[in-house]
């Protein structure tokens, strides 16, 4: 799961993101809310951990930017304790929760769960899936029926994201920006070759088609069942 860091307290932004990364989160980080903000824009994170006062653009205005956009990535505020005024406004500008500076690192994975929890991101147990399809975030695992999928780092993490995204339509680009960043110079080709390489590790494995292509925008993970006849 990705997770973008916006403080500009260097020394906290690394333990924060270390902390996470021991997690198994993938941590993407920034220093400046103006450049936060673009990032968060890719809408290509699972939760956003925002501090309030940063250069560039503050977290409060970060917030009705996203939000007026449609874009409704969970948001954990990093607070300080006397700023009781400026925790609300983030929680009534579409926060969902807040963390009380000198953080406490248990607190902070604790509440970043259990906002992931309510968003249907994250299970009791970490796990999230669609039928008998399993990931397990934390151990960088897939498995079919229980039993494991022998995946590269990249087919964990489009198989990652197409299912934390399950029913829904991604669009080649934004698989591109969550699975390879939003920097990176790799051509849009690579997602179809990645998601032939996972179809045929599904296929392999006994799993029937959960990968429909949507043509001319890109890919949706469902049920057959379920998927409308104009989508193959």
């Amino acid at each position: 799961m990705q997770v973008l860091v916006i403080e500009d307290d260097e020394s906290l932004n690394h333990a924060v993101s270390s902390v996470l990364r021991e997690e198994g989160f993938q941590v993407h980080v920034s220093l400046r809310g103006d450049d936060g903000a673009f990032m968060a824009e890719q809408n290509i994170y699972d939760l956003i951990i925002l501090d309030l006062m940063l250069p560039g653009m503050t977290g409060i205005a970060i917030i009705h930017y996203l939000r007026a956009r449609g874009i409704d990535t969970p948001i954990l505020l990093l607070t300080a304790l006397d700023a009781v005024e400026r925790r609300v406004e983030g929680l009534d500008a579409g926060a969902d929760d807040y963390v009380v500076k000198p953080v406490a690192f248990q607190e902070l994975l604790a509440r970043a769960r259990a906002i992931l929890r309510r968003h249907g991101t994250l299970s009791e147990n970490g796990d999230i899936g669609i039928g008998p399809l399993t990931v397990r975030p934390r151990l960088q695992e897939g498995y079919y029926n229980q039993v494991p999928l022998k995946l590269s780092a990249k087919e964990f993490e489009l198989l990652e994201f197409l299912v934390i995204n399950r029913n829904q339509i991604l669009t080649r680009e934004q698989i591109l920006d969550r699975v390879w960043g939003f920097e990176s110079d790799t051509g849009i080709g690579i997602v179809e070759l990645y998601v032939h390489y996972l179809r045929k590790k599904l296929t392999a494995a006994g799993c029937p088609e959960l990968i429909h292509t949507v043509r001319g925008i890109g890919y949706m993970m469902k049920e057959k069942a379920h998927v409308p006849k104009d989508e193959n």
